[in-house]
Order: structure tokens, then C-alpha cells, then sequence
């Protein structure tokens, strides 16, 4: 399958992207069918030189099977090539780290999480309450036991 994906460039803590046509089988860096434009995270948004594109190619690869990775897309829908994708919904991604608490996490997965679900926990609670019933019984049993014993 054909990809259009990033290629890292550049030096240490210094990122280059090129944006180049791939088969998905081959390594990030290492072969690519044809490179179609280029990606420098570090300039601000505002600035032209921060992207640069080949549009017909694109256009070209994209009209023969080849996917965007979703990074790509993002590029390619700000500069109107193809239609925007729909941003991703990570709510906790959003609130700083020093700021998560596991406690907090897991209330927002429990307030995510379907209505059906605290139907089952509600039979699990019912469970719990029958079990103690048996294991009274089990607890008097050996009670009766020592006391034939005395007897002897």
C-alpha cells in the first residue's frame, strides 16, 4: 500500500520533514518512490518557507491508491489539497501532566463509558450479598462439630 508520510531529516533536536510517497512496508527514513515537498516544524505557522509542496504530484499520487498518514492530511488539508480530517477527541491529552491524577482519569473514563455498564456493576453488587449468606452457614457448621467432640 502506498503512503504519503513523513521522512525525518535534519540534525539533532533541529527536525527537517520531507513529504514523500512510500510503499508502507518500507522504513520511515529509508526508501521512498518520490519526494513531494518538505515539512520544518520550527518556523512559525505564519511563514511560507515553513512548508513547501509539489501539488500536482500530489494530486497525481493521491488519484493512484495512496493514503495520507494523518499528520500529512493535516498539512495537505491547511494547504486546501484535500479536505480537512476531523480533529481527534483526547480530553485528557489536554490538561497538563503535573495536573493528572489516576483518580481523575478514571472518573472521566467512568463518565465516558455507556449507560449499560452500571447495569452490570449493579448485578456484581447483588453477588456479593448472596455469597456471605453461604459462608455463614459454612462458619456454623464447625461450630456444631467441636461440641460433638466435647461430648466424647
Amino acid at each position: 500500500m502506498l503512503k504519503l508520510r513523513l521522512s525525518m531529516g535534519g540534525t539533532k533536536k533541529r527536525p527537517v520533514y520531507k513529504i514523500v510517497v512510500a510503499d508502507s512496508k518500507f522504513p520511515r527514513d529509508g526508501k521512498f518512490i518520490e519526494k513531494l515537498g518538505f515539512f520544518n516544524p520550527l518556523l512559525p505557522k505564519e511563514k511560507k518557507e515553513r512548508i513547501g509542496l509539489q501539488t500536482d504530484r500530489i494530486k497525481y499520487w493521491l488519484s493512484q491508491g495512496a493514503q495520507p498518514t494523518t499528520r500529512v492530511a493535516r498539512i495537505l488539508g491547511e494547504q486546501e489539497l484535500i479536505k480537512m480530517p476531523a480533529n481527534g477527541n483526547n480530553p485528557i491529552k489536554a490538561v497538563p501532566k503535573k495536573d493528572r491524577k489516576k483518580e481523575d482519569i478514571a472518573e472521566e473514563k467512568k463518565a465516558d463509558a455507556p449507560k449499560e455498564a452500571p447495569k452490570a456493576e449493579e448485578k456484581k453488587a447483588d453477588a456479593p450479598k448472596e455469597a456471605p449468606k453461604a459462608e455463614e452457614k459454612k462458619a456454623d457448621a464447625p461450630k456444631e462439630a467441636p461440641k460433638a467432640e466435647e461430648k466424647k
